[in-house]
């Protein structure tokens, strides 16, 4: 190759294998019947740096991909034409696309997801979600249920609902490092999120899930109504120090320490780990709500692609530390 190999997507059914460099090019090969032999087929000059992301889309003739250039580009797989580009935010970092209605989806390092309607030569602004505080990671989305999962580097997984509830996003703590790569389960709506931790954290997207709530400002604590430490007026009329402001994750009240003194898992919210409540929520969650919704298991190696095999159960995962693993995931998917 003329430049180091940078990215790479292979489409089964045609055998086209499309490899993206660091000198913006992409270059798309042929493989023949048996795999051992690769004829050179077209190149692209779709981007002006490293090619981040590349997408082969059969139905349309369509090759999307991403660069460093900070450009989204599709071009025609038969003519190698460009049909059209756009300029993101920041550099992307997940890309998915959805045949039926031709939107593209775009992560970034600045968190935020720009959705994309596509046409033969011209794509419009459909929409952007922001509910990262990290960049995103990883993209990966579900045509049945119309679900876009997002991984972070501020280790959340966070789901958009853009088919039956719109605009809900249900966002999934079970990570304690960056979120690096995600899968999907389509026969069981099972989710399969990989980390910086090792974690391979399986989760049941097949329950009613529940939007963690907004949380509410105040100047003094929404339970016992003692001040908090900027509010000097209520501070100085009751003669008390104010305290620090907490928020319950549940309720998602501004309370104080000692109102908020307890923890509970909420996986209904996507808190599998024990996280900030209210005393008077925290006597509310039953035994069933802290039922756990996914199952972890430990990696012990740093997860950075992961590749899901549905027909046979089967995960293969790689990672920064050299090492290919190849998982049998029929127990804990099916």
């Amino acid at each position: 190759m003329p430049s180091p190999c940078s990215c790479m997507s292979f489409n089964p059914e045609t055998r086209r294998l499309s490899i993206g460099l660091d000198n913006g090019t992409i270059s798309e090969f042929l493989l023949s019947e048996d795999y051992n032999k690769m004829t050179p087929v077209k190149n692209y000059q779709a981007h002006q740096s490293r090619v981040t992301m590349i997408l082969f889309v059969l139905e349309l003739e369509w090759v999307l991909s991403t660069g460093q250039d900070k450009q989204f580009a599709w071009h025609c797989s038969e003519s190698g034409q460009r049909l059209g580009g756009y300029r993101t935010s920041a550099v992307a970092s997940g890309l998915q696309f959805d045949v039926e209605t031709r939107h593209v989806f775009i992560g970034d390092h600045s968190g935020q997801v720009t959705i994309l309607k596509l046409e033969q030569e011209n794509c419009t602004l459909v929409t952007t979600f922001r509910g990262h505080t990290g960049g995103v990671t990883a993209l990966c989305w579900d045509p049945v249920q119309r679900m876009l999962f997002s991984g972070s580097s501020d280790h959340s997984v966070i789901m958009w609902d853009i088919g039956g509830r719109k605009g809900t996003a249900i966002e999934l703590q079970g990570h304690n490092d960056r979120v690096q790569a995600l899968s999907y389960a389509q026969h069981t709506r099972q989710l399969i999120s990989c980390g910086g931790d090792g974690g391979i954290v399986v989760w049941n997207m097949d329950v009613e899930r529940q939007e963690t709530p907004e949380w509410l400002d105040s100047d003094s604590c929404q339970k016992c109504d003692q001040p908090f430490f900027w509010n000097f007026k209520q501070m100085w009329d009751s003669k008390k120090i104010g305290l620090r402001q907490h928020h319950c994750r549940k309720c998602g009240k501004a309370v104080c320490g000692k109102c908020s003194s307890k923890r509970s898992s909420i996986p209904l919210m996507g808190f599998e780990f024990e996280v900030r409540v209210c005393d008077s929520c925290h006597e509310a969650i039953t035994d069933e709500e802290r039922a756990p919704t996914a199952t972890f298991h430990d990696s012990k190696h740093n997860i950075v692609h992961v590749h899901f095999d549905a027909t046979r159960g089967w995960l293969l995962t790689s990672g920064t530390d050299k090492v290919i693993k190849l998982w049998d995931m029929t127990p804990v998917v099916s």
